[in-house]
């Protein structure tokens, strides 16, 4: 007689990509305080760092253009979300553009076909929540800018970065794979549920800027609380769009537990405030008078900036799935980051 031994069924988790950047921290903290990370795995090329590592149920060193790697996530979990924050930014897309799109793009398209293949094996779409960026817009001069306001999602799609152009393509892929996967097979395929934010400019209090297009924020406040001068590389009225941390991390929560039923869209724009470098630079100089802040633009970083909108209107995040900003900019600056960064070097 023979017995047949069932199959060990396979661990079910949250996977989190790039995890051991600012928003995956974040992200990580803000489920440890929730006691909601025993089913959370992380992977990132680096690793996680030693303070986060008792937070989550298993670090993964590796790569998202590793295909032995994504066969081994398939085969060894059963995957309901995926958060992919893996991305090569902004900065450094321009220096390495190639690089950039094996990342980016090939790196998202890996973990897209992992999520058709879990939703194959699970009989249900598996979550997947892609951060894209103010990066995808193009506005063609400073008068369009200025006169176009709040822009909405399907305007001025024409982004002037690699990293822009990665990240609107990618919009566009999640939007095939959920939508119309291998839509002339006799057998559709069930499709990811792909949900997409938009970020602004985002400001940490809790990590170093990193060179970042739109690090000109953080920087000035870091330079005032150490007491050291800082030139800004774009001129004193110029002025995006900003998301502090906190509201980032409660954005991304908050559309990974909308019901798919209230969901018309596949991208979403989020903000909370809109504001120039002069009006930075006002409010640091309010906190610390003897900072020294002065406008010397490098001009190809200043274009980037500039081609970025004045505003977004995120008015279909509002309606759909009830996103409000907690941190307006006065509460941004008086509440987390002057006393946040404050403490850092005290």
């Amino acid at each position: 007689m023979f017995i047949r031994r069932r199959a060990p069924l396979r661990e079910k988790i949250t996977l989190i990509t790039g995890a051991n950047g600012e928003v995956g921290h974040g992200l990580i903290q803000h489920l440890a305080a929730a006691n909601d990370t025993s089913d959370v795995v992380v992977l990132d090329l680096r690793g996680l760092d030693e303070s986060m590592r008792g937070k989550v149920n298993r670090v993964i060193v590796g790569d998202i253009l590793d295909n032995e790697l994504i066969n081994l996530l398939l085969n060894e979990y059963e995957i309901e979300t995926i958060v992919h924050l893996a991305a090569l930014l902004s900065t450094h897309s321009e220096f390495n553009p190639e690089t950039a799109h094996r990342v980016n793009v090939q790196g998202t398209i890996n973990l897209l076909k992992l999520a058709i293949e879990q939703g194959k094996s699970r009989g249900s779409p598996v979550k997947f929540i892609f951060p894209s960026s103010i990066a995808v817009y193009g506005m063609p001069d400073a008068e369009t800018k200025q006169s176009a306001g709040a822009v909405k999602e399907e305007q001025y799609l024409y982004p002037i970065t690699m990293y822009g152009c990665n990240k609107l393509y990618c919009e566009h892929l999640g939007r095939y794979y959920a939508q119309y996967y291998q839509q002339l097979s006799a057998t559709r395929t069930l499709g990811v549920d792909f949900r997409c934010l938009r970020f602004p400019g985002l400001i940490s209090a809790q990590t170093m800027p990193t060179g970042g297009t739109s690090d000109f924020a953080p920087e000035m406040l870091h330079a005032a609380v150490q007491g050291k001068p800082y030139a800004s590389f774009v001129s004193e009225d110029s002025q995006i769009p900003f998301m502090v941390m906190p509201d980032a991390i409660k954005s991304l929560l908050m559309l990974v537990d909308a019901p798919q039923s209230q969901l018309k869209h596949y991208v979403y724009n989020v903000t909370s405030f809109s504001l120039s470098a002069r009006q930075i630079a006002d409010r640091v100089q309010a906190s610390f008078p003897s900072a020294q802040i002065t406008f010397e633009p490098d001009l190809a970083r200043q274009a980037i900036v500039e081609s970025w909108p004045l505003d977004v209107d995120d008015a279909a995040a509002r309606q759909e799935w009830g996103w409000s900003p907690e941190y307006d900019a006065d509460r941004a600056f008086n509440e987390y980051l002057i006393p946040t960064i404050t403490h850092l070097y005290r």
